[in-house]
Formats: C-alpha cells, sequence, structure tokens
C-alpha cells in the first residue's frame, strides 16, 4: 500500500482534535493522519521501537513540518498516560495481541466521550507467523461491542496479498 491507500483507508472516521497511533511502526497511519488533520495536527505516535520513532520524526518533519507529535516509546498493551484523546488508529498492530480484551479497556479509558477507535486489519480469523492473532471484521464488530464500543461500522476494504483483504472500521466509545 502507499501513502494514497493509507488515508483513503481512515479518511472517513478523522475529525479534528488530538489522536494517537497506538503500535505505530514505520508511521504510516501517523502520516496518514497528518495529511488529513491539517495544521491543527497534534498526533502521539507510540511504538516500542525508538529506531522507528526516529525515522517516523524525520520523514514527518520532510513531509509535514507544521505537524505537532509526541513520539512515545512505549507498548501498547501496558498503561500509557494518555486521556481524553478524540481518535486512536490502530492500524495493523492488534493482531499482535492475543489477549485483546485488556488492550481495548486500556483504548477506551484514553478516549473521550463520543471518542473514535480505528482499526486497520487483515480480515481474517486465522493468522501467520507475520500476522499471529488477526480478525474478521465479523469478530471485530463482537469484540468492539463486548468492549463497551458502539456504532461499528466497516469504512473500508483493500484486496490484499497476504490474508486476501484488509479492512478498516471505526467504533466509538458511548457519549
Amino acid at each position: 500500500m502507499v501513502h494514497a491507500d493509507h488515508v483513503a483507508l481512515i479518511r472517513d472516521a478523522v475529525v479534528p482534535g488530538v489522536w494517537a497511533e497506538l503500535g505505530s511502526g514505520s508511521g504510516a497511519f501517523t502520516l496518514a493522519l497528518a495529511n488529513l488533520l491539517g495544521q491543527d495536527t497534534h498526533i502521539v505516535s507510540v511504538d516500542r521501537d525508538g529506531r522507528a520513532l526516529r525515522r517516523q520524526r524525520e520523514t514527518m518533519e520532510a513531509r509535514f513540518p507544521t505537524a505537532l507529535v509526541d513520539y512515545v516509546r512505549g507498548d501498547f498493551t501496558g498503561a500509557l498516560d494518555l486521556r481524553g484523546l478524540e481518535g486512536i488508529v490502530m492500524a495493523n498492530s492488534l493482531h499482535f495481541v492475543r489477549r485483546k480484551e485488556p488492550v481495548l479497556q486500556l483504548v477506551y479509558s484514553y478516549l473521550r466521550p463520543g471518542g473514535r477507535l480505528v482499526l486497520v486489519e487483515y480480515d481474517a480469523d486465522r493468522g501467520n507467523l507475520w500476522v499471529p492473532h488477526p480478525l474478521s471484521f465479523a469478530s471485530w464488530e463482537r469484540l468492539a461491542a463486548a468492549s463497551g464500543f458502539v456504532g461499528t461500522r466497516l469504512l473500508a476494504r483493500r484486496p490484499s496479498r497476504y490474508l486476501g483483504a484488509m479492512y478498516s472500521a471505526l467504533s466509538l466509545r458511548p457519549d
């Protein structure tokens, strides 16, 4: 996928406010957020890999020099100092977690009432060595509801060489 694909996957969910990307890796979706949020960009990019965060910073400064991005070296499966976020993007990160419920409880707590969780995931329930614990959109709908999220809806779907397809979905923390 290229930058335009990343933007297209999350475009219909992003509204102004402070956002975070959890498990940001190379920062592809952090860049997509900066593209969509424009001048008022404030993003928290969280990843365990300090080198990846440094590369993100270099790319962000070159492409979106006015974006305010906090780069946090941390593990999203544990508590982070986040609260009152407008939105969170989890793109290709939740499939590394076997027990998703505790992570989703944390994510829920970081969002303001009415906040948005955007999930980008492989549309499969069986993984492989590189994508160990994916979840199909149907499974995400059930898990999101069980975790207290409402209004879950499919945003976009893209074919993928790996596991058939990827999707993006929006789930809301109730007001």
